[in-house]
């Protein structure tokens, strides 16, 4: 009778851990995921020469709180760790060496602006982890080749400064170009895409060139130097606060050139209102989501998303700031990026599913924009839409433009 018993205990304990082990062989984890909790690490300018990207952080942060009271992702917590690098570099490494080495987060998510990327891409990739949806556009975050952990989120720099070239020919094909871009990776991929665009007539049509250092108090001087080589086409490669600066210089001078503006400056609350709404009008540049301010989304459900998430995650922000709309945007392809890991919260499987997007439509995108990437091609965003701000917002012109072609 003893045997008997024996026998059935062990049998239904055997049954129970067959039953169980599959599902236990599901769930994966590695540093910061657990059955509670998704640890994401990212740093953000919150001060320094670059602090208007600040509410970025700020509206993914709100994000992911949204997530969190809906019951989080697949029944975890997303536990987003930031800290302030100021827009510099070495205090980038200091930061995301902790998030790593004390953190211990899952990976890095949004890590905001080119220098800052740059600076840690080397360290993450050492360490095996995921660098994802950098806020970046510069080539070397789109190379899987070299860097297999580091993924940008932007339209490519090379690729959107191709895609003025192309334009500017098209458009203005007599300009006396002029351009004005930051001494970094971000400056330098503009100023080679827009060459790549104008093709065998970049020399002859590009007049000036004068780079700026991130640290420079003023761009005044670049930017008579650039009025004085005769340029009538001023292609402004730069980051909000030298944008503006631009723009307003450009104003003061009395000078009417035909402006266009890399899509990193085109906030109208943290660059255009500062520079001067009515020095701003006229400007052109390029876009891939959809504007606030525009009435033409109205009654666009994603827009109603956005909107009901500002009033009561963020009700402080600038609900028509498109920077706001860029930290929605990135924050919920992170969330479709950690649902689709299931229970398998490995750095491996976190890159698999993020280099394997297939036709994502995010509430904020233009329609027709998807992002997709492929083991090969990690660039989220390839397709853009050319606008002009008329005084007020921005609106939107001709086709949506897809560039396939090489990333740099």
């Amino acid at each position: 009778m003893r045997n008997g018993i024996f026998h059935l205990v062990t049998g239904t304990a055997l049954a129970i851990a067959l039953s169980a082990s599959p599902s236990l062989a599901q769930k994966k984890y590695d540093p910061g995921a657990t059955d509670s909790e998704i640890k994401v690490g990212q740093t953000v300018p919150f001060s320094g020469p670059a602090s208007a990207y600040a509410s970025i952080g700020k509206t993914q942060a709100a994000y992911f709180k949204m997530i969190n009271d809906q019951g989080g992702v697949n029944g975890r917590k997303i536990n987003l760790i930031q800290y302030d690098d100021a827009y510099s570099p070495p205090k980038a490494v200091e930061q995301v060496r902790k998030l790593v080495e004390s953190d211990e987060v899952l990976l890095t998510f949004q890590i905001v602006g080119t220098p800052s990327n740059a600076a840690v891409q080397k360290y993450l990739n050492s360490k095996k982890v995921p660098q994802l949806f950098a806020a970046t556009g510069a080539s070397k975050f789109t190379d899987p080749k070299n860097f297999p952990w580091t993924l940008g989120f932007n339209p490519n720099y090379f690729v959107e400064g191709r895609i003025y070239g192309q334009y500017i020919l098209k458009e203005h094909p007599n300009a006396k170009i002029g351009v004005l871009y930051q001494n970094d990776d971000l400056g330098k991929d503009y100023l080679n895409g827009i060459k790549a665009g104008l093709g065998d007539k970049a020399a002859k049509m590009i007049v000036a060139e004068a780079s700026y250092e991130v640290s420079d108090p003023t761009i005044d001087s670049q930017v008579i130097k650039i009025k004085d080589a005769g340029a009538d086409l001023f292609f402004s490669a730069s980051t909000p606060k030298q944008a503006a600066q631009a723009i307003k210089k450009i104003a003061e001078l009395g000078w009417k050139p035909i402006h266009i503006v890399d899509i990193n400056a085109t906030s109208v609350g943290a660059v255009l209102q500062p520079a001067g709404l009515e020095n701003s009008k006229g400007l052109i540049s390029t876009n891939y989501g959809k504007d606030p301010a525009d009435p033409q989304w109205k009654d666009d459900p994603g827009m109603k998303r956005y909107f009901d998430f500002m009033a009561k995650y963020y009700p402080d922000g600038d609900k028509n700031s498109n920077f706001n709309t860029y930290g929605y945007s990135t924050a919920q392809l992170m969330v479709h990026v950690l649902k689709q890991c299931g229970d398998d919260l490995t750095r491996d499987n976190v890159l698999k599913q993020a280099t394997n997007l297939k036709n994502v439509e995010l509430d904020m995108a233009l329609p027709g924009i998807k992002g997709n990437t492929a083991p090969n091609d990690y660039r989220v965003n390839k397709q853009l839409q050319m606008m002009r701000f008329n005084g007020e917002r921005w609106e939107l012109f001709g086709p949506i433009l897809e560039d396939a072609g090489p990333a740099g």
